[in-house]
């Protein structure tokens, strides 16, 4: 017979198991419910909060935070999300090394879809770790931070470049006629044979912002770039060093989330800075090269003489007005200048683009088959553009890209288009995580049967070997109008570090009529350019130390071969630089 003390602690023990196998129960059925909770109302986010449940005294540090997660969520009021799209983005914010946790809370919203909560608990040493820099710390390990507390932040830049480069038969071996007239041929250019050369750049400079209140901030940057070549270039044998402001710009950046989630952002900034506008099919190379710069393979400058942007983003969607005036050899400048307005927006996968840009300002001459000359200034242009990707982790998929741009002139009766179209495949669980593309793209020439002007004036495209230089030797001597090309990439990563992306180009020419390119190529008796075969190696050794190196070969085509009396030879280059930088 069981005591009295015995059956009240049988019936304590009873209880508390069916309060542990009670709540226990539950929680799968939450789990449950939050579920079924995405797929009833389809995974609509009404409001989509972030909560510190631990911050520090630093308002400007949680505001960055909270900023930067949401961010890094990429989700807004309005999107659809699934619950493995939710536990994915959370794995990422957990990288963070001043968090010990973040979880989310899905509740149902008054508007028919769901709220989440995102709640982070930072670690108990980050209030101590805010205030860095090396004026503030005194650490070597802070570098290039200098100063970094209560919203205010200054970084120092350090940027160090060297490279060798080597022509074997450049301009196909026959320089005098390929480069006749050129302006940038300043002594002996390559030709006939091996050439080599090394270049160099230092760039160097201070970025910094300074918060004018809760939300608002300024920022700026001010740094200069000294250049240095010598040996045989493709266009001089001169050994040239140069010294000159890079950036100089200050800015405005002011924005605020609502208590749904919806974040706007003001951005306005001015001076001497980079600008691109989508891939860089339009604009890119916002600054020259090469002549009394130096540096022409290194590309050292990037940043215009002006950009004047206002910048308005609405959670994934951007508008912005600017104005360009690349900063231009001193020999070939054109006194350009291109005005546009871009709007681009982010939705199921897929990123689309508009722009329109007028030239109110420019030298640039277009030349005529009757010998008439007309200018840049008056130029407009339409472009469209979008591209999609699968973007599961780790998950095969097909990626698709294309543009399409149309220019017409207030002053002459101009028609010119320029469109692109790839289509590729991603294996990123395989061995070497291989990708496979295609991308045609055309860039039309003037039709001499017609009065209109047809050709396409290539503005400032350009960027590197993926973006608009097409082929890398190629690109020297036709570059981005009158042309058609035909490009097979694909990308290996045979460590995680190391990346492999080989290349072969087909090139046409859309016109015979080529006025206004080469001009030992003016008039073309075949419209075969040529082929080129090219191989690209990255090696990212660590955050500051990069090597990149290729090797080309080009093959020239009938309408080379025909402007060259059959004196032309293949072209090779190779090419090694290594980068280190802060």
């Amino acid at each position: 017979m069981m005591s009295k003390g015995g059956l009240g602690k049988k019936y304590l023990l009873i209880n508390g198991l069916i309060i542990v196998m009670a709540s226990t129960c539950l929680l799968p059925s939450i789990a449950q419910a939050e579920n079924a909770l995405l797929e009833t109302t389809n995974g609509r986010i009404d409001e989509l909060r972030i909560e510190i449940l631990n911050p520090t005294q630093d308002d400007a540090y949680n505001h960055k935070l909270t900023d930067q997660v949401r961010k890094t969520l990429g989700m807004y009021p309005g999107d659809h999300v699934t619950e493995e799209k939710i536990d994915f983005n959370l794995m990422r914010i957990k990288r963070n090394p001043y968090l010990i946790n973040a979880t989310y809370i899905v509740e149902s919203g008054v508007y028919g879809g769901i709220n989440i909560k995102i709640q982070l608990q930072l670690k108990p040493e980050t209030e101590q770790n805010l205030e860095k820099g090396i004026l503030l710390d005194k650490e070597k390990k802070s570098f290039p931070v200098l100063y970094d507390a209560n919203g205010k932040f200054l970084k120092a830049k350090l940027d160090l470049l060297g490279m060798y480069y080597a022509n074997q038969n450049a301009w196909y071996g026959n320089p005098d006629t390929m480069l006749q007239g050129n302006p940038l041929v300043d002594g002996k250019p390559s030709g006939s044979g091996f050439d080599s050369w090394v270049e160099s750049f230092v760039h160097s400079g201070l970025y910094g912002m300074y918060p004018l209140n809760e939300t608002t901030y300024s920022y700026g940057g001010v740094s200069a770039i000294g250049s240095f070549s010598t040996g045989q270039e493709i266009f001089t044998n001169k050994t040239r060093s140069h010294l000159a402001v890079e950036d100089a710009f200050v800015g405005l950046v002011t924005g605020r989330t609502t208590l749904a989630g919806n974040r706007t952002l003001l951005n306005i900034s001015a001076g001497r800075e980079k600008f691109t506008l989508g891939d860089g099919m339009l604009i890119v190379n916002t600054a020259s090269n090469g002549g009394e710069r130096a540096a022409l393979q290194s590309n050292a400058r990037w940043s215009a003489d002006f950009v004047g942007k206002v910048q308005l983003q609405y959670n994934r969607h951007r508008l912005e007005l600017f104005s360009v005036d690349p900063d231009e050899l001193p020999t070939l400048d054109t006194k350009t200048v291109i005005n546009g307005i871009n709007a681009q927006t982010n939705f199921q996968n897929t990123d689309l683009g508009f722009s329109y840009l007028t030239v109110p300002k420019s030298n640039a001459g277009y030349y005529m088959p009757d010998g008439q000359k007309h200018t840049r200034e008056g130029l407009n242009v339409w472009d469209v553009r979008a591209h999609w990707k699968n973007t599961v982790a780790n998950q095969s998929g097909v990626f698709l890209a294309g543009e399409y741009a149309q220019q017409t002139h207030d002053n002459i009766d101009m028609k010119a288009e320029g469109y692109s179209a790839e289509a590729g495949y991603s294996w990123p669980a395989l061995k070497y995580s291989p990708s496979f593309s295609y991308r045609y793209a055309k860039f039309t020439g003037d039709n001499p049967k017609t009065e209109r002007y047809e050709r396409w004036d290539p503005l400032l495209s350009g960027g590197n070997g993926e973006q608009w230089v097409q082929g890398i030797n190629h690109f020297k001597v036709v570059q981005d109008s009158n042309l058609i090309s035909h490009r097979f990439q694909a990308r290996f990563k045979p460590h995680q570090k190391i990346e492999l992306v080989p290349q072969y180009w087909i090139f046409k020419a859309d016109s015979d009529l080529n006025l206004g390119g080469n001009p030992a190529l003016s008039f073309l008796q075949s419209k075969d350019y040529g082929q080129e075969l090219n191989l690209t190696l990255k090696y990212f050794y660590s955050k500051k130390l990069y090597v990149h190196g290729h090797i080309a070969y080009t093959q020239p085509g009938d309408a080379v071969k025909l402007a060259l009396n059959g004196q032309e030879k293949d072209w090779w280059s190779s090419m090694v630089f290594v980068r280190y930088a802060f």
